[in-house]
């Protein structure tokens, strides 16, 4: 049985940008301030895909 995750770390962010760690923690960071969450929250598929344009099924292709 195959699940898909609906939490994103940076490590997906890296491979969905091609960018630094860095850079995918500093991402993470700026998506908790416009969803307005505080440091120990999740962010999820959907608040990424909010945030950065890219549709929730292309997200999901990267994701492992």
């Amino acid at each position: 049985m195959l699940t898909k995750r609906c939490i994103i770390y940076p490590k997906d962010i890296m491979m969905i940008t091609g960018r630094s760690e860095r850079y995918a923690q500093a991402m993470i960071h700026k998506i908790r301030e416009f969803h307005g969450k505080e440091i120990h929250q999740f962010i999820t598929v959907r608040e990424f895909a909010e945030f950065s344009g890219i549709t929730e099924e292309q997200i999901q292709k990267y994701m492992y």
